[in-house]
């Protein structure tokens, strides 16, 4: 019987190689130039760009242990449309830096890819890899950029435009990714703390998916542009929990918000505090026809610039998720 052969790693593989099986996973790109050339040309509807970018980084954004390739591309791209969502923008090219160790596997890497295109097809059809950048480096990162194109002449929506007597209102999940990765704590880390692979068997189905709200988030990329349609005045991407992000939000704006924990579902505190679950928060004026992806969960007032208030009562906890103060500084 033949000896079983090693994964085939990238430190085994020139930049071209790997390059190749990259784009055979990602697809066309339907851009003026793709991937290939020295710079991407993208053929936009207002001389106006959104650009975003964010770093997905081994060991504070994501643990191998519990995250494969089609996750990682999926989410690396994911949080990047969000972004670009949130400013009332319709994604058009993503830029992805890959930072890789020389044993990470060639298997691994086109999962990556593929995470990359699905996450494109599913939130944000037309959108596609654009270019990138491939380097050696001890720990795994992605870096994405997002480039979105705003329709000709519409002014981008910002979190600071929001006005005292207007709505405050939200598209997707929020608390569910925070509780996946809190199972995830729970019971997919060894005595040391180091992550271990996920056990589906030890999951039921509505906990299978919270991690995979925390794994492979779908934000509601196509309300952004929705949103903006029917006049949101602000909107921004809840990345780092419900509480920091209105916070922002109101700061930016110099109002207040007052949120109404009756409208955050069955887990108020949760929906609150939990990070990472990229829906949109957005306020709109009172007499707004607001789209049906969005839900109403509370108003904007003028008591202090900045201040957040939940059922009336200033809320002085922080929330959310900071990788500074919150990561274990464990990798896995």
């Amino acid at each position: 019987m033949p000896a079983p052969t090693s994964p085939l790693t990238v430190g085994e593989l020139a930049e071209e190689e790997i390059l190749a099986r990259i784009l055979a996973r990602l697809g066309p790109s339907p851009v003026d130039v793709g991937p290939g050339d020295d710079a991407a040309v993208l053929r936009l509807a207002d001389p106006r760009v959104v650009v975003t970018t964010d770093t997905l980084v081994h060991g504070p954004d994501f643990r191998l242990a519990w995250s494969g390739g089609r996750d990682l591309g999926s989410k690396a791209a994911a949080v990047n449309l969000a972004d670009v969502a949130a400013m009332g923008a319709r994604p058009v090219a993503l830029f992805v830096a890959l930072m890789m160790p020389d044993d990470t596997t060639i298997e691994f890497v086109e999962e990556l890819a593929t995470g990359l295109r699905e996450a494109c097809e599913e939130l944000a059809p037309g959108c596609a890899v654009a270019g990138g950048d491939l380097t050696v480096s001890d720990t795994l990162a992605i870096a994405v950029t997002a480039i979105g194109d705003l329709p000709a002449g519409r002014r981008p929506v910002l979190r600071s435009g929001a006005r005292s007597g207007q709505v405050v209102a939200i598209a997707g999940e929020t608390g569910a990714a925070a509780a996946g990765l809190a199972l995830l704590f729970e019971r997919f880390r060894d005595a040391a703390g180091a992550a271990v692979p996920v056990d589906g068997a030890l999951l039921d189905e509505r906990e299978a998916s919270l991690v995979s709200a925390q794994l492979r988030p779908c934000p509601p990329i196509a309300a952004g542009v929705r949103a903006a349609d029917a006049g949101a005045t602000a909107m921004m991407d809840v990345s780092d929990g419900l509480i920091r992000d209105a916070r922002r939000m109101a700061a930016a704006s110099g109002v207040s918000i007052d949120l109404r924990t009756a409208a955050l579902g069955p887990d108020p505190a949760l929906a609150l505090s939990g990070g990472e679950d990229h829906a949109l928060l957005a306020v709109f004026p009172a007499e707004a026809s607001i789209p049906a992806e969005f839900r109403v969960i509370g108003s904007v007032g003028d008591r202090a610039a900045g201040l957040l208030l939940v059922d009336g009562v200033a809320e002085s906890s922080d929330g959310g998720w900071d990788p500074y103060r919150d990561w274990d500084g464990q990798a896995g």
